[in-house]
């Protein structure tokens, strides 16, 4: 089992952000901020997921899980808390978050299902934002900003995302989830998440009015498939979970533990959440 320490960030999430705060680039720009308007919706059906998974261990098996659920659950509200305060002003720079609507209608679909599914649902998405997380930690001047408030927010998310990569799995697995259902869910939730972060991003685009703009169309060319670029360096990754023998842990977490320790001023531990 995984200790998860709950951290309070130490950023102003109320002052504005600026319209390209990514490097001033509108294409990373409209990327993340297409991201982060899935979180508020996903990040709760993942704490949902994972509490009523661990409620569904017999009570003899829950001890080892108890600390690391509550951890789990204790990160995943702050991040959602925190990028509801971002996408708030997103909301101000008349951006309109389409996401999180048919997000909400789909997930509804798995009321009243065995909680395995919605664990093996949970465990592809995390490790989508667990293999995007290692890139960003592994690439932070791609994610920087000016403002160090933005940069610091989404390299402490992605650290935390690499932190508790494991939790859903392991609950799957513990459940006794099989290897057919959880790469059917995977094979899902990588049809929806590109299909819906292609949306929601050119969405963001077109109304920022950078859509048709070659800058915006090289940037996009060079961040997802250049040499350092997201697609490019999270495939072999991605198809690491189509293993049989898959387990999260064998994938990077160092550079997680190390931003955490150089970042160590920038947040307070708070524990475990109740």
């Amino acid at each position: 089992m995984t200790d998860l320490v709950v951290r309070r960030l130490l950023v102003d999430m109320e002052a504005p952000i600026a319209r390209h705060w990514c490097g001033g680039d509108a294409f990373r720009t409209a990327l993340f901020n297409a991201l982060s308007m899935s979180f508020p919706v996903g990040e709760q059906f993942f704490i949902d997921a994972v509490r009523n998974g661990f409620k569904a261990l017999p009570a003899e098996r829950q001890d080892p899980f108890r600390a690391e659920v509550q951890g789990f659950v204790g990160q995943e509200a702050t991040h959602r808390r925190l990028h509801g305060l971002f996408n708030s002003h997103l909301e101000r720079l008349g951006l309109v978050n389409e996401w999180a609507g048919r997000a909400t209608q789909r997930l509804k679909l798995l009321d009243g299902l065995d909680p395995r599914h919605a664990l093996g649902l949970t465990a592809a998405n995390e490790h989508f934002t667990a293999i995007m997380a290692d890139w960003m930690l592994r690439n932070p001047d791609l994610v920087g900003s000016d403002d160090i408030r933005l940069s610091t927010l989404w390299l402490w998310h992605s650290a935390e995302e690499s932190e508790h990569k494991s939790t859903a799995f392991d609950l799957y697995q513990a459940l006794g989830g099989n290897h057919e259902w959880r790469i059917t869910w995977f094979r899902r939730v990588t049809m929806i998440f590109l299909g819906d972060t292609l949306r929601q991003t050119v969405d963001n685009l077109r109304r920022d009015r950078t859509l048709w703009k070659w800058a915006t169309w090289k940037s996009a060319a060079t961040y997802l498939f250049g040499k350092r670029g997201l697609i490019r360096q999270t495939y072999k990754p991605w198809r690491a979970y189509l293993r049989e023998d898959f387990h999260p842990r064998q994938q990077e977490s160092g550079l997680s533990q190390r931003w955490l320790a150089e970042h160590s001023d920038r947040y307070v531990p708070v524990g475990a959440a109740a």
